[in-house]
């Protein structure tokens, strides 16, 4: 066996008592003694330390955008500057209202009766953050079931409204549409759909809606004009993918009848312990530099997150956006190319021993994994049963998250324990503040800028420019009704480019709604399409 030593262990690690939390870095590449002549404790650190209390402390720290970063206020409304403190706790205050109104029934569908489901319209952080949240910590027992639109595929929301259907029906459904811009395509599209089955249904949807969105949006002008049932704000110095803990996440989380004080008071006290000036007192600092000395500080390795919890599958998820959203950037803060970032993927445990372990111990050694342990076996306190002897499956599991563990230190495989006690509101709230806070750290060691997303907006924008050569295509194809040409062809008429027509045509011709015919080719290159 190579396991650490427990000397080893308490040098390479670090606690937030109060959550309770501890990341042990000690199975990572990390020296147990640092040199005192590394630039990266003795010049690096000390600057990022610097960088986050002048972030918290109201700086501009998104240059691009001239904007504050104050997701840490809204567990901390006392740090926030001028009167932003009184607005978060406002808002808090307005969420729970609103919650117990919809509780009790003063808050009611149009049916009079009480709402029994929300449908969440988002995307993004929008969603993400509330899906874990909602999954890690319901139960049958849940005040509302909650629902999601997270994309634009209308499969995917037929789906989601069927599940609707069977769970009480639209009737009873409030849904919280959450864009900060009100301009995300996606989320409006979503909301389109969801307010076309309300329609469908004789109901006003005004009188089932609420809005989580910035102060004057599109949105926002939208649900006053209609007279939703209330609106929540979104600020400009709060990202999505840093919102779970604003109304975005407190509000879905309140009305499923979750403790929302737990997942702030969590939060709060890892912030707490994150904020020590000193590496090896720090849960996030210590993190942050294992992900720093793992990937060369250049993103030369993947993170594999293995939480060994059911409860928390969709961490992974949560933290793709979070971690690779605010790292993976082509720019630092000097404007040099740098292509920066950490992938991030993974599972649970141990479902991924007969997936995907068996690469990570003997492939290419090209990650470091991600271990999140959780003591308690179930949240309702009840024993478990055993399987054998003196071994319940509790026990099972936790000896695969060791024995895995294990296997990979012993063919040189680096990783990170970061351990909870259970799977609470707290523990949930403490989970999100240490990433937050581990990727604000990584990155002002490598100088990039966290808080902006240059290349999602890249996409939304060559997004638009293939609407746009569809609306062309279809112009031209119905001033010549019933004349069928291949996608060169049309193309050519339309100019747009003759690979996004061929890719455009055959989309259209596979659904019913543009009126788009395909007559079949010689082979799928060669086919002619037109409309009636």
């Amino acid at each position: 066996m190579t396991d650490a030593s427990l000397s080893r262990i308490r040098s390479l690690s670090a606690a937030a008592p109060s959550v309770p939390l501890l990341v042990d870095v000690s199975r990572t590449c990390l020296p147990t003694h640092a040199k005192t002549s590394d630039p990266l404790l003795l010049e690096a650190f000390p600057a990022a330390f610097s960088g986050m209390a002048a972030l918290e402390g109201g700086a501009i720290a998104n240059p691009d955008e001239k904007r504050r970063v104050g997701h840490y206020w809204l567990r901390a409304p006392e740090l926030a500057p001028e009167h932003l403190g009184q607005a978060i706790e406002e808002t808090v205050a307005r969420v729970k209202a609103f919650a117990a109104d919809v509780h009790s029934g003063k808050v009611a569908p149009e049916s009079g009766k009480r709402f029994t489901n929300v449908l969440l319209v988002g995307i993004g952080g929008s969603a993400l953050g509330p899906q874990l949240v909602a999954d890690a910590l319901g139960s049958g027992e849940d005040k509302l079931r909650l629902f999601f639109f997270d994309n634009t595929d209308p499969d995917g929301m037929a789906r989601e409204m069927d599940r609707i259907a069977a769970a009480g029906g639209i009737r009873h459904t409030l849904t919280v549409v959450v864009s900060k811009s009100g301009g995300t395509k996606e989320t409006r599209n979503g909301m389109l759909v969801a307010q076309a089955a309300y329609t469908a249904k004789g109901l006003d949807f005004g009188r089932h809606a609420v809005a989580v969105t910035q102060e004057g949006s599109d949105l926002d002008k939208r649900a006053v004009r209609q007279k939703w049932l209330a609106r929540f704000p979104m600020w400009d110095w709060v990202g999505g993918r840093t919102s779970q803990l604003s109304a975005v996440g407190l509000l879905p989380a309140a009305l499923q009848g979750l403790d929302v004080d737990g997942l702030l008071e969590g939060a709060r006290a890892c912030d707490a312990a994150t904020r020590i000036p000193d590496v090896a007192k720090n849960p996030a600092a210590l993190l942050a530099l294992a992900w720093y000395r793992e990937t060369g500080g250049r993103g030369l390795k993947d993170m594999v997150v293995l939480p060994y919890k059911d409860r928390l599958l969709l961490l992974s998820r949560y933290l793709q956006q979070l971690v690779m959203e605010s790292l993976g950037k082509e720019k630092d803060l000097s404007g040099n190319t740098v292509h920066q970032g950490i992938a991030v993927y993974g599972n649970k445990g141990s479902t991924d021993q007969h997936a995907f372990v068996q690469q990570l111990r003997e492939g290419v050694p090209n990650f470091f994994v991600t271990f999140i342990e959780v003591l308690k076996d179930r949240r309702d306190g009840l024993p478990s049963l055993a399987v054998e002897e003196d071994v319940t499956s509790g026990d099972y599991l936790h000896g695969f998250l060791l024995g895995t563990r294990e296997a990979l230190t012993e063919k040189g495989r680096g990783s990170v324990t970061i351990t909870v006690a259970d799977v609470s509101a707290r523990s949930i709230g403490g989970l999100v503040a240490l990433f937050e806070r581990t990727v604000g750290l990584y990155a002002l060691l490598v100088g990039i800028n966290a808080y902006h997303q240059p290349g999602v907006e890249a996409g939304k924008k060559a997004a638009g420019v293939v609407l746009d050569a569809q609306k062309a295509l279809l112009a031209k194809m119905r001033l010549e009704p019933g004349s069928f040409r291949t996608a060169e062809s049309w193309a050519e008429k339309a100019d747009v480019g003759a690979e996004t027509a061929w890719k455009v045509l055959e989309h259209l011709a596979a659904n019913p709604d543009h009126g788009v015919k395909r007559r079949p080719g010689d082979d799928p290159f060669s086919a002619a399409y037109g409309v009636a």
